[in-house]
C-alpha cells in the first residue's frame, strides 16, 4: 500500500481531496509487487487565474515516477496525473523490468503480461494500427486538422511538394513541422 505525502499550495488540503488522490493512485498499485516502502508525493496548487496544477511523485527503488497536468478544474487534474503515470508505466514495462531484473529488483506485474510475450522480445507493444490516406493540403489546415481532432500530431501531404509531412504541437503551445526529405 502506497504512503502519501499530499500538500497544497493556494489551496486547503480537504478529506474530500486527500481520499479522492489515493482513490485514484491506488489504482496505480495493481503493477507493483511491493509498494510498502514507497511514498507518493502529491503537491496540489491553485494559480491566481484559478487553473489547478497537480504534481505527483513517486521514487521507487529502481525508478522514480513523476507527472504533472494543470486544468481548470482540481479533480479533472488529478483524474489526467494518474491517467499519464499508467502510459508511463505501461509504455516503459518491458525496459523498467529488464533494468530491475538486472540489478535484482522485484519487477512490474502486468495482467497481460503472458499474452504478450512476443512484444516483450522486442521492446515495443503497439496496441492499435490505423490505417489512412494522406490527404494534400498545406501546413495551416493541417494544424487546423489535428487541433479539430484533438491529437498532437498529424501526417499529411503537402499539396505543393508532395512531400509526407508531420505537423505537431509543442509543450510550449505552438506547432513544430517536420518534414521529410525525398
Amino acid at each position: 500500500m502506497l504512503d502519501y505525502n499530499i500538500r497544497g499550495e493556494n489551496i486547503e488540503v480537504t478529506e474530500a481531496i486527500r481520499s479522492y488522490v489515493q482513490k485514484k493512485l491506488n489504482k496505480l498499485e495493481k503493477y507493483f509487487e511491493d509498494t510498502s516502502e514507497s511514498i507518493a508525493h502529491v503537491n496540489l496548487k491553485v494559480y491566481s487565474d484559478k487553473t489547478s496544477k497537480v504534481e505527483v511523485t513517486i521514487p521507487l527503488p529502481y525508478l522514480v515516477l513523476r507527472a504533472e497536468e494543470t486544468s481548470p478544474d482540481m479533480y479533472a487534474s488529478i483524474d489526467l496525473v494518474t491517467d499519464k503515470l499508467e502510459r508511463q508505466i505501461r509504455k516503459y514495462k518491458t525496459k523498467i523490468n529488464r533494468k530491475s531484473r538486472e540489478k535484482g529488483f522485484k519487477e512490474f506485474k502486468f495482467e497481460d503480461e503472458q499474452s504478450n510475450k512476443s512484444t516483450e522480445e522486442n521492446g515495443f507493444d503497439i496496441v492499435r494500427t490505423k490505417h489512412f490516406s494522406l490527404k494534400p493540403m498545406d501546413s495551416e489546415e493541417a494544424v487546423l486538422q489535428m487541433d479539430m481532432l484533438g491529437h498532437d500530431f498529424f501526417i499529411y501531404e503537402d499539396a505543393e511538394t508532395n512531400s509526407t509531412n508531420i505537423v505537431y504541437r509543442r509543450k510550449d503551445g505552438r506547432y513544430g513541422l517536420i518534414e521529410a526529405d525525398e
